[in-house]
């Protein structure tokens, strides 16, 4: 079954999950244009956050994890980067969709409160009496890169 990903300024991709965990992050990170250290998640449009992790773990064990197993299928999710923080400073969630807190206003605040940061100076709709989606265009006007994975290079 397939999800679709978002990053970037409007791109997704659609993504097999019927494969290897380590494969369908490397697709991923190839697609967003990452280097292979960098750790992700993806964020569900309901706030879960489902780290990508697993896929280190993977590799360095030769165990097979499903990315099925851990992702619903048909799911809308945002590529996000994970932040180690080092001694004390705490980990810190960076969406690598441009403009979170315009698509998704709500996973916006969810991603900086996982990372331990006030949500004071982040409510600019409430200032500027915008409502939310005023902004929004239709879904005909949207420019979107679409690619997929196929079930083979799983």
């Amino acid at each position: 079954m397939f999800i679709k990903v978002m990053f970037g300024a409007g791109s997704s991709v659609l993504v097999n999950t019927s494969c290897r965990l380590v494969n369908l992050t490397a697709h991923l990170r190839q697609k967003a244009g990452l280097l292979p250290d960098v750790t992700l998640a993806l964020l569900a449009e309901d706030g879960n956050l489902v780290s990508l992790e697993e896929d280190l773990k993977e590799a360095a064990s030769g165990a097979l994890t499903i990315g099925s197993s851990l992702l619903k299928e048909r799911a809308t999710f945002v590529l996000v980067r994970i932040i180690k923080g080092e001694g004390m400073a705490p980990t810190r969630y960076e969406s690598l969709l441009e403009n979170l807190d315009d698509h998704y206003p709500e996973l916006g605040e969810e991603l900086r409160r996982l990372s331990g940061l006030s949500s004071v100076g982040y409510d600019w709709r409430k200032r500027m009496g915008t409502r939310h989606g005023h902004h929004e265009q239709s879904p005909a006007s949207r420019s979107r890169k679409v690619s997929s994975l196929s079930p083979r290079s799983c």
